[in-house]
């Protein structure tokens, strides 16, 4: 066979190198191509996520304004999730508030826990219907003899707290570290006359707020350890967030309205609308009103409301009342302080203005039922927060009294409710000392 030249081309390095650095540019930008669809996926996911709306309330319909403090009708809940925001249009009187806006404000928030012998399957209930990014705090003045129930509490949160990893404090009201700590920093006004701290209900939320301040915390709230449905402890938290998100100042107040108060009858459960203190303490409060804006109201719906949440920048500036009369009076004294009939040193909230928001839930309130004298003691302190207020009008008092007379809720030859204790406001306490002194408190837990 005779030999020629080969068919096959020359083999030419410098076209080899030109074709591979071609590929390799393809290559390159197939990958880059591909690096910006994940990360558009990956954006829109985020998207997604913080464009999910956790919650549709409507806006105030009525404000009754009171000197600096404005006081919203109730507003109501209209979904608890709202779904993903895909920018349609809505109603004005509506407003949504989104998932981020939420968890960036329960992040700042600490979530009080009074707790003075309730059933431990109760208190379980209420930490698992708090959201993960909340401060807990628990507050226990149960007994501790002749079976130490602080005890039993702290291992009940020690133990939820091994599964879900919470960031959360517990600490006994009759601590005697604690009093210590409050003694060495001149705030003695919540001791009692053995300058350890009282007893009442109020003295523990004010110790649950100290601690939240402590924490840096800027918004606390509140929520009674005998709730029977996680899931309305939820709601609670979701409107605390969500009152703070529609708010237009610092100084602010939000308070839940139960749709419901459901009790037990003959014919089975009854889903009434007011308790039987509420409805009577809500009553004189928007009277006490009334006498000074000259126009009959019923914007306060939730005198008695345990559920509530507020700002530090206000609950620092703010005196409490001893015992169960501390919800009601929190109103009298917003009323006193900014209602711009007493003179007060607290011009910046006068300047930017106070505001108490009120909140329907969608959860019915289920809750224990502890009894008629529970129910004395708490409307005759109620009444008597109003009673003694320094803006209460003579017709209001002896309207108060034929109330609780009517009702045979002063005890034979008592001229008047008793005077509640105040507990003065903590804005001055030093608390890098009541830090390190709090420290050595033998039932302070972290």
């Amino acid at each position: 066979m005779k030999s020629g030249p080969s068919s096959y081309p020359a083999f030419s390095a410098k076209a080899y190198w030109h074709r591979l650095r071609l590929t390799k540019l393809l290559h390159l930008i197939s990958l880059f191509v591909y690096i910006e669809f994940i990360a558009n996926c990956y954006k829109q996911l985020l998207c997604v996520s913080f464009n999910r709306s956790k919650m549709k309330l409507d806006l105030p319909r009525y404000t009754e304004r009171f000197g600096a403090t404005s006081l919203h009708g109730v507003q109501r809940v209209y979904e608890l999730d709202s779904g993903f925001d895909d920018g349609r249009s809505m109603s004005e009187t509506l407003m949504r508030v989104g998932n981020d806006q939420i968890i960036d404000i329960e992040r700042r928030m600490a979530i009080v826990i009074p707790i003075k012998g309730e059933r431990l399957r109760l208190l379980e209930g209420v930490l698992s219907g708090i959201p993960h990014d909340c401060l807990t705090i628990i507050i226990s003045n149960s007994p501790r003899q002749p079976v130490d129930r602080y005890k039993l509490e702290k291992d009940a949160l020690l133990q939820f707290n091994t599964f879900v990893g919470r960031n959360a404090l517990i600490l006994h009201q009759r601590d005697l570290g604690l009093s210590e700590a409050l003694k060495e920093t001149g705030y003695t006004s919540i001791l009692g006359p053995d300058n350890v701290i009282r007893d009442g209900k109020a003295e523990g939320m004010v110790i649950g707020m100290l601690l939240a301040k402590m924490a840096g915390k800027e918004y606390v709230g509140f929520i009674d350890a005998d709730n029977y449905v996680p899931g309305a402890v939820n709601e609670y938290v979701k409107i605390f967030a969500s009152g703070i998100a529609m708010s237009k100042t610092p100084y602010t107040m939000i308070r839940v309205s139960w749709i419901f108060k459901p009790k037990m009858s003959e014919t089975g459960l009854y889903f009434s609308k007011w308790g039987r203190v509420s409805e009577l303490t809500n009553q004189h409060l928007n009277s006490l009103i009334s006498y000074y804006t000259g126009f009959e109201t019923e914007v306060m719906r939730t005198g008695n409301s345990g559920e509530h949440c507020m700002s530090i920048k206000l609950a620092e500036l703010l005196t409490f009342s001893s015992g169960y009369s501390i919800e009601p009076y929190e109103i009298v004294n917003v009323l006193e302080e900014f209602g711009g009939i007493i003179p007060t040193t607290n011009q910046d909230a006068m300047d930017k203005g106070v505001e108490v928001m009120q909140v329907e839930t969608r959860n019915p309130h289920f809750h224990e039922d502890k009894g008629d004298d529970h129910l004395k003691e708490m409307m005759v302190a109620s009444l008597g927060s109003i009673y003694h207020s320094k803006i209460c009008p003579p017709k209001l008092r002896e309207k108060i009294l034929e109330s609780l007379r009517g009702r045979s809720m002063l005890d034979e030859g008592q001229p008047e409710p008793p005077a509640p204790v105040r507990i003065e406001s903590f804005r001055d306490i030093d608390m890098q000392q009541f830090a390190k002194i709090l420290s050595k408190a033998t039932t302070y837990t972290q």
